[in-house]
């Protein structure tokens, strides 16, 4: 009778330890200070430098990429969902106000296949660096029947600081309070489930570039705007975008009215719109229209921060602008 090993049940555990040995490189690369452990530690070490803060609060976030992840495998393109990734996690991070400390991921796939996990990790470092976050650690692990030996799933988990009284929540907004909106690269990573739906395969594959743009990284320049102007509340439009998302900053008795000619929606939107025949508040109820994080900041700043942020490289447009109602956002012609 045949022996029955690990490796021919599917899972290969030398091929995995490689990986990982591949995979410091990656991290080395995201190091920062506080960083004590190396990847490969059955657990991560970090020791966070409380000493310029008065009453630190740690902030944490853990999200996935969802079915974006379809459209990688159709066009066997890995290097950007990496990206996507961190900023998942990053971006709602940021929504308190609070800069980056450590990141961890999770790859779970059918087969290991070097190359395209090398891409993830490699696009997960990039993500890191530019949220400011050191990569410290994660799991790969082969599943063998769980999933089909071309695809994988990711789920990632990140930790944040932030003095207490400087947390960002939207309470200090007030009525005439504007809504600035920083540009997105695209759909980045919500809404797939809708863009596969009205896109055959071979649209999917024409429409890849734009589709698989990776999500825009908006802490360095959200952390550098804060220094300057007071922001009041953030929002980070991911799903239930519009109508879902910037609610959670509107304090009670406010409103926001949103004009959405105050910016140009990017093409691959209109694609979508017409090849689902999309009306416009499922739209923007289920995509980021262009539009990838908002901002509420006194009227008296919003010049001021438009041109912090481009010498940042962000496009800004001032959107809306807080009315009386009841924490609900109307969206205009």
């Amino acid at each position: 009778m045949k022996k029955v090993t690990y490796k021919s049940a599917g899972v290969d555990i030398d091929k995995a330890n490689e990986l990982v040995k591949s995979y410091k490189r990656f991290a080395d690369s995201t190091r920062i200070k506080g960083v004590i452990s190396d990847v490969g530690s059955f657990g991560a070490l970090f020791r966070p430098d409380f000493r310029k803060f008065k009453d630190p609060l740690l902030v944490s976030s853990t999200d996935g990429v969802g079915t974006k992840l379809k459209i990688a495998f159709l066009a066997d393109k890995h290097d950007t969902v990496g990206i996507d990734l961190v900023a998942m996690s990053a971006n709602d991070i940021l929504c308190s106000g609070a800069e980056g400390l450590f990141f961890l991921d999770y790859i779970s796939t059918g087969k290991i296949k070097s190359w395209v996990l090398k891409d993830i990790v490699k696009g997960i470092a990039d993500g890191c660096r530019q949220a400011g976050y050191a990569l410290v650690g994660g799991e790969t692990a082969e599943m063998p029947g769980l999933y089909n030996p071309n695809e994988y799933d990711l789920a990632g988990f990140g930790v944040g600081i932030v003095d207490k009284n400087e947390v960002i929540d939207g309470r200090t907004t007030k009525l005439g309070d504007v809504v600035l909106g920083l540009e997105s690269t695209g759909p980045h990573s919500n809404g797939y489930s809708i863009i596969r739906k009205v896109f055959s395969q071979r649209e999917l594959k024409k429409y890849s570039k734009q589709l698989l743009a990776p999500t825009r990284l908006y802490s360095k320049a959200i952390l550098s705007l804060k220094t300057k102007v007071k922001i009041k509340g953030i929002a980070n439009i991911t799903g239930g975008a519009f109508y879902d998302k910037i609610p959670r900053i509107i304090p009670k008795g406010m409103a926001i009215d949103i004009c959405k000619n105050s910016w140009r929606v990017p093409e691959i939107f209109q694609l979508i719109k017409k090849a689902g025949n999309v009306d416009d508040k499922e739209m923007y109820r289920t995509l980021n229209m262009g539009i990838g994080m908002v901002a509420v900041l006194a009227k008296k700043d919003a010049d001021k921060a438009v041109s912090i942020l481009r010498k940042n490289g962000f496009r800004a447009h001032i959107i809306g602008r807080v009315v009386k109602g009841n924490r609900e956002v109307t969206i205009k012609g």
